[in-house]
Parts: C-alpha cells; sequence; structure tokens
C-alpha cells in the first residue's frame, strides 16, 4: 500500500499553507474563505501544485505508522472519556487520505481580489434562492431572532456562503480527515482536540459515524462547525433530541445564531455600511485595532455614502475602518457584528461578503465605490519578497511568510508613508517596484 510507505520517506517539504480553519471551513469551493485577518484577496484555484516552492520551516517527518499513532490515539481517546466500542467503532477502515495531505500541503501562488470573491459570492443565484428560503422559514427565523437576537438575513447569508443553503456541505469522512492531519498534518495538536471532540459527538449519539461527513479540515453541516464549536455552541432546536446540523436546517440555522450571539452579536445593530471619506483623509486610521464612536469618525471626515446622513442611533456605536482594497478602493465602517461574522470565519472579504449578502435579500447590498480592477495582486511569492524588502529597508514585517497581517500592514504604512503616499497599509506592485528600485 501507498501508505506503508510513508514512515520510510526522508523529507517531508510542506508548502506553507494560510492559516488552518480557525472555526469553520466553507465546503463551496467558489465562497471559500482563506482565514486571514483583514485580508483583501482570496484563494484561487490551486495553479502547478505539483511544482510550487516548497517551505523547510515546515518540514514533516512521520515517526511512527499510522497504525501506531492510531494506537496511541487511541489511548488518549479513552483516557478523554471515550468509550472503546466508539473509537473502534468511529476508526473501522479508516486510512490516511492523500487528498487531505495535499489540501492541507497546499498554497496557492494566485489570489482573487476582493471584487471577484464578492462577484461569485453575491451571485443572483444565491440571491434569489436566499431571498425564497427566507420566505419558507419566516416562522422559524421569527423564532431564532427571538431567542439569539441574530438578524435573519444574516443567518441565511452563512447558511448560503457557507454550503450554498445546504447543498455543498463536504463529502469526506471527518474521522478520516482529522486522524490524517493529526497524524501528518502542519498542525497535529489541533487536529486531535477536534478528533476527540468528534468522538464525542458520536458518543453522544448525535449522527453516526457514516454519516459524519465534510471538509477536508474536518468542518462538518450546512453551517459547517468544527467539532469543538460543534460541542459548544451546537443545539437541538427542533426538539428530536440530536444536534442535527447535517440534515435539519432548523439546528443548523439555530446553532450558527448560538455562535453569532455568544461571540458578541448586538441585537438590532448593523454590521457595518459603506462610506465616503473626504479628500486628505488620514489613511493611517484605517485599522482594524483603532475603534472610535461613529461621531468621532463623522468629525475626522467620514460621510455615508452619497451624502446620506448617518441614523442618530449609531453615532454612539463603536466602528473601526475598513479599506478591502486599499484608499482607491471603497471604504466601510464597521461594528462589533462585523467582528461577530470574522469570529465565525476570520477573513474580512467573506464577513463584508455575509454582511453585503444579507442586504441583498431586502434589495440592497450594492457597493457604490469603485474597486481599483487595473491593480493586479501581489502573487504569494510576491508577498514574501515585499516583506523581506520590507525587512531590508528596517521596515519590521515580520517573518516572511506571503501573509500580509498586522505586523506587514504596519511596516506598508511606514513604508509608505517615506515615499509620501497614502498610509493604507495596502499590499501594491507599485509599493514593490519601489522598494525593488530602492
Amino acid at each position: 500500500m501507498l501508505f506503508s510507505l510513508l514512515p520510510r520517506w526522508k523529507s517531508r517539504q510542506l508548502i506553507a499553507a494560510s492559516s488552518f480553519i480557525l472555526l469553520v471551513a466553507c465546503a463551496e469551493k467558489p465562497t471559500a474563505a482563506d482565514a486571514l485577518p483583514l485580508a483583501p484577496a482570496q484563494p484561487a484555484p490551486v495553479v502547478n501544485l505539483p511544482g510550487a516552492t516548497p517551505d523547510a520551516s515546515t518540514e514533516i517527518q512521520p515517526l511512527q505508522t499510522f497504525a501506531q499513532w492510531q494506537a496511541g490515539f487511541r489511548q488518549q481517546a479513552l483516557q478523554a472519556g471515550i468509550s472503546p466500542n466508539t473509537f473502534d467503532r468511529a476508526f473501522l477502515g479508516v486510512t490516511p487520505d492523500l487528498d487531505v495531505i495535499k489540501a492541507d500541503r497546499s498554497q496557492p501562488e494566485f489570489s482573487r481580489p476582493v471584487w471577484e470573491y464578492l462577484e461569485g459570492a453575491l451571485s443572483p443565484l444565491r440571491v434569489r434562492n436566499g431571498k425564497k428560503l427566507l420566505e419558507q422559514n419566516a416562522e422559524l427565523l421569527t423564532r431564532l431572532e427571538q431567542r439569539y437576537g441574530v438578524d435573519r438575513q444574516v443567518l441565511v447569508s452563512v447558511w448560503g456562503m457557507e454550503s450554498n443553503f445546504g447543498q455543498f456541505q463536504g463529502s469526506k469522512s471527518v474521522i478520516r480527515s482529522l486522524a490524517t492531519l493529526a497524524y501528518e498534518g502542519r498542525r497535529p495538536q489541533f487536529a486531535q482536540d477536534q478528533l476527540i471532540a468528534a468522538l464525542q459527538i458520536l458518543q453522544n449519539g448525535d449522527i453516526q459515524p457514516e454519516a459524519m461527513r465534510g471538509s477536508w479540515a474536518g468542518a462538518m453541516g450546512q453551517t459547517q462547525f468544527i467539532p469543538t464549536t460543534y460541542n459548544t455552541h451546537a443545539v437541538d432546536f427542533d426538539g428530536d433530541g440530536r444536534r442535527d446540523i447535517w440534515g435539519s436546517a432548523t439546528d443548523a440555522l439555530a446553532s450558527t445564531a448560538h455562535y453569532l450571539q455568544s461571540s458578541g452579536w448586538q441585537r438590532g445593530q448593523p454590521w457595518g455600511f459603506e462610506v465616503d471619506l473626504a479628500e486628505g483623509f488620514d489613511y493611517t486610521l484605517a485599522d482594524g485595532t483603532i475603534r472610535k464612536p461613529v461621531s468621532e469618525w463623522i468629525r475626522l471626515g467620514v460621510s455615508e455614502y452619497g451624502g446620506l446622513p448617518i441614523a442618530p442611533d449609531d453615532r454612539q456605536l463603536s466602528a473601526s475602518l475598513l479599506l478591502p482594497a486599499g484608499h482607491r478602493g471603497p471604504a466601510f465602517l464597521i461594528f462589533d457584528n462585523f467582528r461577530a461574522i470574522l469570529k465565525y470565519n476570520n477573513s474580512s472579504s467573506y464577513a463584508l461578503a455575509v454582511g453585503l449578502l444579507s442586504k441583498r435579500f431586502t434589495d440592497g447590498g450594492l457597493v457604490y465605490g469603485q474597486w481599483p480592477k487595473e491593480d493586479l495582486p501581489l502573487s504569494r511569492s510576491e508577498r514574501i519578497e515585499l516583506q523581506t524588502l520590507l525587512g531590508k529597508h528596517n521596515y519590521d514585517a515580520g517573518n516572511p511568510d506571503g501573509i500580509i497581517g498586522a505586523n506587514t500592514r504596519k511596516a506598508i504604512r511606514s513604508a509608505q508613508q517615506s515615499f509620501g503616499w497614502p498610509a493604507d497599509g495596502y499590499p501594491t506592485q507599485q509599493l514593490l517596484e519601489a522598494l525593488r528600485s530602492r
């Protein structure tokens, strides 16, 4: 068997992947987010995976066979309260999954810009289907709003983004996927914790092992919960004795509402809205860590798009400014409810798509600012080069990993200021060329 060769491989060099799914993994590939905080772009399909550049920092060499690992993990599971019968039934016939290993290692070289991501996420078909489901589930959604305080449109939006309203939940065995990741993945302890949680779900009787299907990363059901999130937030809202996020839309939507409520959702408040920025605006303020009352943002030159007045109730709310495509693209004020969506999936593009889709269901959600579509997004190798050059010029961007996080954005702002440019922290080809020429 192919996997009998695994322990004899001399080395394993893995492609540095974008952050492992923190809260959920989207089963529907066109709308899967890359889980980067305040990330402006989403991954495109993998390009030339077999020839991708390896990253020696993520080298993994299993020191035991899968059977040996399974025997050791069985003892851990039993110590955690899993019964021998539950474990043995769940692992019956389980072998490592090469497709999961490949997915865990894959880092696409090219990314889709945020405007292309939104175009797919907010497709007319998804909007039409969402409107129909809002009507068909009106009574249920009213009860969920009353119980959890989360807007019905947002719940249906998450449902649509995660699984196309239950149609694409993932087809892989959750136990097999997580066992593969625990055995030889990049984050074995995380995967083992999820695997214990998945076994607890089976032992509780919520689902049978053969029916526990999900994404390659172990996310499950119509709204794609990972097992630990399921154990803490899934609810049996239809009263049949099982928390069935796979077959029961009622349980899936209620579980999502419970999770968003626990993540800080504020009843009756907006997630955010598009804004105009005055000429000469200080773009260094477009930082997710900076929060100000809306009244203060107005004083600094922020106004709702088109000169519309901002509602009096919104003026005292705490907001941050989001520039998903830099200062040349649309701007948004975002609130606590946007941050709650980020806890569901830590990507600003995903959270923006959920918010805009929820408004499309009531014929809103249009973006009026112009996207800088002439800009070519940086490839992964170019992002790494940018980070390297920033460090070379004494702008500390942290480890050159191709992930544009808080440290890199801070370094970009410093470099932009040195060139006399708007310091929005957004990585561009122009900045890369300027640093190359310095």
